[in-house]
């Protein structure tokens, strides 16, 4: 494999890939999975709590689309906080996005796997799920397919970025066809009695149930993660930051309207992970080819969770390039392939450790610190606007947050706030991230170190 370290990324992503990036990582299993739970905890006011955690996360996207505007350059966040901050806070900063990307991939691939399983069963196909390997039970079927799905998602991303772009995008429109058919025979069949009563738990219900659902946003960050890839990117970011989170916070609403409305809270929340594919059992008709509703939805679930992967794949490779660049990560990590013009290297590696991670770590565990990274990063995100702000007046911005200072200040506390709800919660999440960010830092130094020597 021959590399270079001077070749630019090739310009091959158009706005629909760009907030196709953005859809194909929002909308993956978490709409299938977490409107159950969300129910279960706070009732009817579930569809509140997507309402929220939108407008929440919404703060945030303005400064992330304003920082594209005016800083080209593929990294999302790490590349704004470093720009702004000294290059230690810009390795943290990378260090946790590269985490919670890679982790994220896991957890999508766990995800295709167990849907594809079940998938397979509604036509009568049973695969081994488990085996005995020297007296422990191991998931034989859903590790392998899911280090096999991440094993092709690496190679498409590996040989192509223009492949895997267009693959996102035809992936994802099938998924977003898919709920809008959910939605448009349900909107017949919801009841608008079933939001009676509203608050069955409380008012406060909500926040415990926005903590867990939250995760179901993150996404739309990824398109800032591949600038260097988007045609006109200036303006093109933005636009599809707005328009990639827009179109899903409207299908996330639809969705657990119908859901709610169809099937109701109570049941809905019973119903757990398999609470969408339950309320379309109820109302809608039987799908050529699929059979029921449930088939459809459980087709739905795994083109979800494919173009949800493919996106983090997508996004974790680049930010793993962005400090190889900087020599944050092994040099060989910022050098695009000859042939391919993609960061090879970075891909193979942070699709490795996915693989990895799918097979060796207690996912559940490591999901949440993912989630606690991701609002961290978002928190740094929020304050290098300000200090972009501050310190670089005159920077050319095509995109500038409305209300300034406003969005990026409630950006802040509102993450914090959530962040603080892993610390009431969870707190083993916080002490894994300690000791994470204090093995970046080891790193950190080490690499400082290799770089005086040379």
């Amino acid at each position: 494999m021959s590399q270079s370290g001077e070749r630019a990324p090739t310009r091959s992503l158009g706005l629909l890939d760009a907030t196709m990036v953005g859809m194909g990582a929002m909308i993956g299993a978490g709409i299938f999975v977490l409107t159950g739970l969300a129910a279960e905890i706070a009732g009817p006011a579930a569809i509140l709590v997507f309402g929220l955690n939108g407008v929440v996360t919404t703060f945030t996207a303005l400064s992330y689309a304003e920082l594209a505007s005016a800083i080209p350059q593929s990294g999302g966040g790490y590349a704004f906080v470093k720009e702004v901050f000294a290059p230690a806070s810009s390795f943290v900063m990378g260090w946790m996005l590269w985490f919670a990307y890679t982790i994220a991939g896991a957890l999508y691939a766990i995800g295709f796997a167990s849907n594809f399983v079940e998938f397979l069963s509604l036509f009568g196909v049973h695969v081994p799920e488990t085996a005995r390997l020297l007296g422990v039970t191991i998931p034989v079927a859903e590790i392998g397919f899911a280090v096999g799905i991440v094993g092709l998602l690496a190679a498409l991303n590996a040989v192509s970025t223009s492949a895997s772009g267009g693959a996102e995008t035809a992936v994802t429109l099938v998924k977003i066809a898919i709920l809008l058919v959910f939605a448009g025979f349900g909107a017949f069949a919801a009841e608008p009695g079933e939001f009676t009563p509203f608050f069955p738990a409380g008012e406060l219900s909500v926040v415990p149930a926005m903590g867990l659902t939250f995760i179901a946003f993150e996404g739309y960050d990824l398109i800032a993660t591949v600038t260097e890839e988007v045609e006109n990117p200036r303006k093109n970011i933005p636009r599809a930051i707005f328009l990639s989170l827009a179109a899903t916070i409207v299908i996330y609403l639809l969705v657990v309207y119908v859901a709610i409305g169809t099937l109701g809270a109570e049941r809905l929340g019973a119903a757990g992970e398999t609470a969408i594919a339950q309320a379309a059992e109820s109302f809608m008709p039987a799908v050529p080819l699929l059979g029921s509703g449930a088939s459809l939805i459980a087709f739905g679930a795994v083109f979800s969770t494919v173009s949800a992967l493919n996106a983090v794949v997508l996004a974790s490779s680049r930010v793993a390039f962005a400090m190889g660049r900087e020599r944050q990560l092994p040099p060989d990590f910022g050098r695009l392939h000859s042939k391919y013009g993609t960061p090879f290297r970075a891909v193979l590696v942070s699709a490795g450790i996915m693989a990895v991670s799918v097979v060796g770590l207690p996912i559940q565990q490591v999901g949440n610190l993912s989630s606690l990274f991701f609002l961290l990063s978002f928190v740094v995100v929020n304050a290098s606007v300000i200090r972009l702000r501050r310190e670089r007046p005159n920077v050319t911005r095509p995109f500038e947050i409305p209300l300034y200072p406003a969005p990026p200040v409630l950006g802040i506390l509102l993450n914090l706030v959530i962040a603080g709800y892993f610390l009431v919660t969870d707190p083993v999440t916080w002490g894994l991230a300690v000791a994470w960010l204090a093995f970046g830092g080891g790193v950190y130094l080490f690499l400082e170190r290799r770089k005086d020597q040379l």
